[in-house]
């Protein structure tokens, strides 16, 4: 298609800014990017959409625009969603104009994925016979909405039409879609899909470009796969915890030039339905957002369970009665190389916490509630009504979702730290009768986590006991919460840990109100706090260090690097300024738990 086509629809809101002599340009393709220098993920005759988030002044345009320019791109649109009013910045319009760029300015009513959609299909349309024939059924069906099959029926396409086996992945392994052909009914095996995912992450993790092709052993010899990847154009530690891709069994390097242009087409209309399954996926963010702002604030537990209520019914349609809570916390942590601009962690954390839950969830409408606070994603995980005697879920649909998804990988090749939770419930699903189980919630997604995370990320969690009301769900985040710190303090990149894990004293504290912990801990340590404020004096260092050496002098002063009776003094201090006796039990178990409270 021809740039000076997309003038043509009113519906896709672009109003052309500079460059009229260059619309007889072929738009090939479409890519969405707020990079700096997407250079890597560009080929030649895109029509490249941006919000502008690179754009941090005037100084930033021209660089971007030669970047865009040298890679061949057919044009560029700017979204004003984000301008407030102001209009596409006049330093922009200069920089395409110097650059021979055509430059569009998408109305802030128009979403990104319309236009992506409306290109894909138009360039789709273009391709001779059978190529464009299947790009077109499919974009009838997906069109549909959920009644037309979404992402599945575009793979059987693939296979009726060019004979070509194809399945659309999670990073963490887990089966979205796939060719309905094959004695397994178009499943891949669990060790398979980890295989895939685990390969697709560490090559998208070493910057080489798609498709990736990879010969992996199979009955009889071996069997190629290409995997491509869904979505892109957004700095790689954002999405390669939850981006999907597209495996396909063949050898991509053999293809013709109007095939390999096929398939990334096809992966366009895939990532508008990943993000149409994303939007879906709004009205339960928000509702564990509620919860956990309410949770957090301290809200009556009668508040509380007002806005439970009203979630029972989007989570778990029909269920009779109100479900036991499991609160289930993550946190994904980067390395962040000097000069380079951080991520924000909880983003990163909610999309990946939804991947992995989703994945010991057989439901389709995958009914998880994710919300993220600072750096960490919270999910609130309902759990259907056990049956009397045995301690099994319910029948039913609620009562399906203990079953698992996903087998197990196998043992993992990355730097992964696993969980000490005991064994036991589904393989890799991570759903028992009891609920949750963070050992069996990682089992099969160890491996491809820890292969995207590489040797600069880090992904902790933590899962907590299934509680009955309002009233126990602030006791389970502050167990989760504990119990994400507890996986935090083991090596590897992909770490779990469960309630099961946490001893007596940390599984109570959760539970003490936030006055009583506050009185406690200021009664025991605000005269330490103010001494040392006053003199530098190290004094609750010094009281913290002395416990964890179990009250030997001779380890707790090598620990600080103090004389002996330098630390004899600063425990008489202590002692002096609190009035309690070190050497007593009773006292030494109050400072424990009032550090822990802090």
């Amino acid at each position: 298609m021809r740039l000076r086509a997309l003038l043509d629809s009113e519906a896709l809101g672009l109003k052309l800014l500079g460059g009229e002599d260059e619309l007889d340009r072929t738009v090939r393709g479409v890519m969405t990017t707020d990079l700096t220098d997407p250079s890597r993920y560009l080929s030649g005759g895109e029509l490249v959409l941006t919000g502008l988030a690179w754009r941090h002044g005037p100084q930033d345009s021209e660089p971007f625009v030669r970047i865009l320019a040298a890679a061949g791109v057919a044009g560029l649109a700017a979204g004003e969603a984000e301008l407030s009013g102001t209009g596409v910045p006049e330093d922009l319009v200069r920089a395409c104009a110097r650059h021979r760029l055509p430059l569009f300015a998408v109305d802030e009513d128009v979403a990104f994925a319309t236009i992506t959609e409306h290109v894909v299909r138009q360039v789709s349309g273009e391709r001779a016979g059978d190529l464009a024939a299947v790009v077109e059924r499919h974009r009838r069906l997906m069109s549909s909405g959920p009644a037309g099959g979404g992402p599945d029926v575009v793979l059987d396409l693939l296979g009726s039409d060019l004979d070509l086996r194809a399945w659309v992945l999670s990073p963490t392994g887990r089966q979205i879609a796939g060719t309905a052909s094959g004695a397994a009914g178009g499943r891949l095996p669990a060790p398979l899909r980890a295989q895939l995912a685990g390969e697709h992450l560490a090559a998208l993790r070493a910057g080489r470009p798609g498709p990736h092709r990879v010969a992996l052993p199979a009955a009889g010899g071996s069997a190629t796969y290409s995997l491509f990847p869904v979505g892109g154009g957004r700095d790689l530690r954002e999405t390669v915890l939850s981006d999907w891709l597209l495996a396909v069994e063949a050898d991509a390097g053999e293809w013709p030039p109007e095939r390999l242009d096929l398939v990334h087409g096809v992966t366009q209309l895939i990532a508008v339905e990943r993000e149409r399954r994303d939007a879906a996926r709004s009205v339960r963010r928000r509702l564990a957002q509620e919860v956990l702002e309410l949770v957090q604030a301290g809200a009556q537990p009668a508040e509380i369970a007002a806005r439970l209520r009203a979630a029972v019914p989007v989570l778990l349609p029909g269920a009779g009665t109100a479900p036991q809570w499991q609160v289930v916390v993550a946190r994904v942590e980067w390395e962040v190389p000097q000069g380079r601009p951080g991520i924000a962690g909880g983003p990163v954390a909610q999309a990946m916490l939804e991947e992995l839950l989703a994945g010991a969830d057989p439901d389709p409408a995958g009914r998880i509630a994710v919300a993220h606070t600072g750096d960490e994603a919270v999910a609130l995980v309902p759990l259907a009504e056990a049956t009397p005697h045995t301690g099994a879920a319910a029948p039913g649909p609620a009562g399906q979702r203990a079953r698992g998804a996903a087998g197990s990988a196998g043992p993992g090749r990355g730097r992964t730290g696993g969980s000490g939770a005991a064994a036991g419930g589904t393989a890799g699903g991570g759903r028992t009768g009891d609920g949750l189980r963070a050992a069996e919630l990682l089992a099969a997604v160890q491996e491809p986590l820890a292969r995207g995370l590489a040797d600069d990320g880090r992904l902790t969690l933590g899962v907590s006991a299934a509680v009955h009301s309002a009233e126990g769900l602030r006791g389970a985040l502050e167990e989760a919460r504990h119990a994400r710190r507890v996986a935090a303090a083991r090596p590897g990149s992909v770490c779990a840990a469960g309630h099961e894990e946490l001893a007596s004293h940390v599984l109570l504290l959760p539970f003490v109100p936030d006055d009583v912990r506050r009185a406690f801990t200021a009664r025991l340590l605000d005269p330490l706090r103010a001494y040392d404020q006053r003199h530098r004096a190290g004094l609750v260092e010094t009281l913290e260090a002395f416990l964890d050496c179990d009250g030997s002098w001779t380890r707790c002063a090598a620990r600080l690097h103090l004389h002996v009776n330098t630390l004899r003094y600063r425990v008489g201090r202590i002692e002096q300024l609190t009035g309690r006796d070190l050497a007593r039990l009773e006292d030494k178990l109050d400072f424990f738990l009032a550090l822990r409270m802090r």
